[in-house]
């Protein structure tokens, strides 16, 4: 399968998995919930969140995807086994620390968690020693996504990924169908993420032709690897810190109410961020291509790409404005109505960031990591300012509104970068996409105010008659301004299956 056939088809996967999380996310949690109770998710939730914040790699995936893909672009493979070889040892030595401080916290359990209960505690050792377990033996796996991403192995990838969701799904129902506790839950969900290792193990060994140099030794090149990580990791950290932060300093500003109003606009906007960005990590390895030939073919492959993108950030953040608060109302409940404005300011920057994925990996494949790492850390720590003063005023709507102008300033500074650090005419980005595509972007917005305004609130029945609405409409406006390469890419597909049907 070739590249444009790889890529297509792994954006198609990606949305199915990014459905399979929401799905589960809004249904499948309330089920667990009930059938294991509210102090043993809460175990549960605990140790994965212990364990998320453990398997960060440090900005390594992004490292071998870079690098593999470049010289992948250039015919050597044998730099390309050469470069996994450093990554594969500094991998190694990260996973034996991350084994000493697991056992260390393990042994300083109830000394951490001291608000719970000794019943709590035994449960929580229990559950905790599984998923450290895994995460040893998983931590050096990491790299088998950027050795497949660099390998323009999308669709192998994304299948792997959707395989462990289901697996996770159906095994984790059979349990709490079969009255299974706390401790099964967490070892299916382990196990699936094993086999899905496993399956991309397999991938690698069949479709490419990586194989690792362990003997290679080279410290510039070590020390270069370990340079762009660290970069990375500073824009990564940084990245998550605007959000993060925020549900501490409302607890310290606000109060609980407005960190749970928050927690659910953050939820949302994760959701929208997810959706949209998924497909800009599948381009690396083309974009490293165009940068090592010159860099003349970028723009009008980001002008592409972003087009689309702006369909998809388009169609989610419209329709969220004018149907978003009927739906927090019948998913949460009348008591998290100001969460919808929360969650409109901070999606709004997205609308214009997202369609720029193509600049953004063009950023790791120019070494231009430091940059924009420096953007970010700055705008954190601004939003620290600013949501310090909004948060004590204005709760966790002035929460939104720092994330908001953050996000806001980011985007405009990382613009100024494209521009002088990668020569992209930004401008020309926007006229060819965001422009032409405005008035698409207008008719769906009146539709859908007249719609919500019409058709009764409170039902989930009335609900998704208004979103099918609200997309009908939404798809018809939009295909005026596609190109053919637009239509024969979203919009034919589906009425050649329309035909088939009949």
């Amino acid at each position: 399968m070739d590249s444009n056939r790889q890529i297509k088809f792994g954006v198609l996967m990606s949305y199915f998995a990014i459905g399979i999380n929401i799905i589960t996310g809004l249904i499948y949690t309330p089920w667990m919930i009930s059938s294991i109770g509210q102090e043993n998710y809460g175990l549960f939730t605990l140790a994965n969140s212990i364990m998320a914040f453990f398997m960060f790699d440090f900005g390594l995936s992004g490292a071998i995807t870079r690098y593999i893909s470049k010289y992948l672009s250039e015919g050597r493979l044998d730099k390309a086994n050469n470069c996994l070889g450093l990554v594969y040892k500094l991998y190694f030595g990260i996973d034996l620390l991350l084994f000493i401080i697991l056992a260390v916290v393990y042994i300083y359990i109830p000394d951490i968690y001291q608000k719970l209960t000794l019943d709590e505690i035994e449960k929580f050792k229990i559950v905790y020693a599984i998923a450290a377990v895994f995460s040893v033996l998983s931590f050096p796996f990491i790299p088998v996504d950027g050795i497949l991403t660099a390998n323009e192995k999308f669709v192998q990838l994304k299948a792997c990924d959707v395989l462990q969701k289901l697996l996770i799904v159906t095994t984790m129902s059979i349990c709490l169908l079969s009255g299974c506790g706390l401790y099964a839950l967490v070892v299916v969900n382990a196990a699936a993420g094993l086999i899905s290792i496993f399956a991309k193990l397999w991938v690698i060994r069949k479709y490419t032709n990586t194989k690792i140099n362990f003997n290679y030794n080279n410290k510039k090149e070590f020390h270069e690897i370990v340079g762009f990580s660290g970069w990375i990791t500073i824009s990564t950290l940084a990245q998550r810190f605007v959000i993060s932060i925020l549900p501490s300093l409302l607890g310290i500003l606000s109060g609980s109410r407005a960190i749970a109003l928050f927690g659910i606009a953050s939820a949302l906007e994760g959701f929208v961020w997810l959706f949209v960005s998924s497909i800009g990590g599948l381009f690396l390895p083309k974009v490293s291509r165009i940068v090592a030939n010159g860099n003349s073919d970028l723009l009008p492959l980001m002008i592409k790409v972003g087009r689309i993108q702006f369909m998809v950030v388009s169609a989610i953040t419209i329709g969220f404005i004018c149907l978003g608060s009927d739906f927090i109302f019948l998913w949460v409940g009348n008591n998290f109505a100001d969460s919808y404005l929360c969650a409109v300011i901070l999606i709004l920057p997205s609308f214009m960031s997202t369609p720029e994925g193509i600049a953004a990996q063009a950023i790791l494949a120019r070494n231009k990591v430091k940059q924009q790492a420096l953007v970010f850390a700055y705008t954190s720590a601004i939003n620290i300012f600013i949501a310090c003063f909004l948060s004590y005023y204005f709760g966790a709507i002035g929460a939104s509104i720092s994330v908001c102008v953050v996000y806001t300033a980011r985007w405009l500074w990382m613009n100024i970068i494209y521009k002088n650090e990668l020569g992209l005419d930004v401008i020309k980005f926007y006229k060819d996409s965001f422009v032409k595509m405005l008035p698409s972007f207008v008719i769906p917005l009146i539709a859908g105010g007249i719609i919500n305004y019409f058709l009764p609130d409170g039902l989930w029945g009335f609900f998704l008659l208004k979103m099918t609405v609200f997309i009908v409409i939404f798809l018809i406006a939009l295909y005026h301004v596609m190109n053919e390469y637009e239509k024969d890419l979203l919009i034919r597909p589906i009425l050649r299956q329309i035909k088939v049907k009949k």
